[in-house]
């Protein structure tokens, strides 16, 4: 083993180290884990100078990045407490870890059981979301997994502090800080490498914009788990209710514009288009909303300025909405399926069959019914905190939680069966 380890590049080594931490994880009960997770709660809050002062550092550097990229690098104390109230609720929420979903007994007398387990050592590679790191950390560490995250450039200073902190919180307790471990080393050299580490990781998980998440789908060798792009839409039913329309839009854009469950799509009814739109848009322009439209939305608001086609498949994380005007649900929804990224999608109507309607020929992760797409979140879902929002369909889909984290084995009980 030693020769072995000699031999290895520093993400090998990591990788090696991951694997023995996930045997140790196998073996921890799960109050073991809720105390460590309480412990990592606690360590966050009492570190958060020093976690607050390496943030600085990281926006000290952020002066060519616009401002919605700032907002999801900024740390403030508040925002900390949260991350480590997420840890807490995690350790409440029931153990994933040995649960059998199901047992049966078969025509030979064997009892089969399908248990779940730890998926193993997940990496995570994502972009200037510092909280990604405690946020991962808990649940990787709550569902028996070992994690090796890889943050980007942006927020390096902050992701050091934050898992120098989780780690110093394991070791403490006795646990191998090697479950939570992070890749220094930004470059793109060392997350090819990473995507490339089919020995040691078991799933890869990518977190950031459309560009970072295709890069690692179309790259990596580990099994990958999609998340994140949000091109999101609220689509104004003829039958909404405009002081609803307007509440939901604003809320779905300018909450906080930067992540991917915020709206970046508006589509109307020309039913209500010429009487709701002029309204949905002043509000939005009261909070800075930048409005971008088709040629029936600036005949009615002529402030707007002209969608182009690239537009309709833009993820914005800012300020900016582009609005289309339609004839019927079924336009709508033809729309919203061709150029949405499968993420979140919302109706607003008080009619009960175009919102069934919309509910079952959406095609996304999560789709609603009078409610605002900045709901899709795993703290919201009840979850404690999420590892990420899959838009894809195989595995996990929509925000991921504990359950998403696991797989399962079959557990076969006999008393001297045979196959004839």
């Amino acid at each position: 083993m030693a020769n072995e380890t000699i031999n290895l590049t520093q993400l090998e080594k990591m990788g090696q180290l991951a694997k023995q931490a996930e045997t140790q994880l196998a073996q921890l009960s799960n109050q073991q884990r809720n105390d460590g997770l309480m412990a990592m709660a606690e360590a966050l809050v009492a570190h958060s100078d020093t976690i607050l002062a390496a943030n600085q550092q990281d926006l000290a550097n952020a002066t060519d990045l616009k401002a919605s990229f700032v907002d999801r690098l900024t740390l403030t104390a508040d925002r900390i407490n949260d991350m480590a109230e997420g840890m807490r609720q995690v350790a409440q929420l029931a153990d994933p870890i040995g649960s059998v979903d199901k047992m049966w007994k078969n025509e030979a007398g064997l009892m089969i059981g399908k248990q779940r387990v730890p998926l193993g050592v997940i990496g995570i590679i994502f972009e200037a979301r510092p909280n990604v790191t405690a946020d991962a950390s808990a649940l990787c560490y709550k569902s028996g997994n070992a994690v090796m995250l890889r943050g980007g450039k942006e927020a390096i200073q902050t992701n050091i502090a934050i898992s120098d902190v989780l780690r110093g919180a394991l070791k403490q307790l006795g646990v191998d800080e090697n479950a939570v471990q992070l890749v220094h080393d930004t470059s793109h050299e060392v997350a090819n490498e990473m995507m490339a580490l089919t020995k040691y990781l078991d799933v890869l998980i990518p977190r950031g914009g459309r560009g970072l998440i295709q890069r690692v789908v179309t790259t990596a060798k580990v099994p990958v788990i999609e998340t994140g792009a949000g091109n999101c839409h609220i689509y104004v039913d003829q039958y909404a209710e405009l002081q609803m329309a307007v509440d939901i839009t604003v809320n779905a854009k300018v909450q906080r514009p930067s992540v991917c469950n915020a709206a970046e799509k508006l589509v109307i009814h020309s039913a209500v288009a010429d009487e709701y739109l002029p309204v949905i848009a002043a509000a939005l322009a009261d909070q800075g909303v930048q409005l971008r439209g088709d040629d029936r939305a600036r005949a009615i608001v002529p402030s707007m300025v002209p969608a182009t086609d690239a537009d309709w498949d833009e993820e914005y994380n800012d300020l900016i909405m582009a609005v289309k005007v339609v004839d019927s649900e079924d336009e709508a929804i033809a729309h919203i399926n061709a150029h949405n990224t499968k993420h979140s999608e919302a109706i607003i109507t008080d009619n009960y069959q175009n919102g069934q309607r919309f509910l079952q020929q959406i095609d996304a992760a999560c789709v609603y019914i009078n409610a605002s797409t900045r709901f899709t979140d795993g703290f919201e879902f009840g979850f404690g905190a999420e590892i990420g929002i899959s838009t894809q369909k195989l595995h996990a889909r929509g925000p991921m939680g504990l359950h998403e984290l696991t797989s399962t084995k079959y557990i076969i009980y006999g008393d001297g069966q045979v196959r004839k």
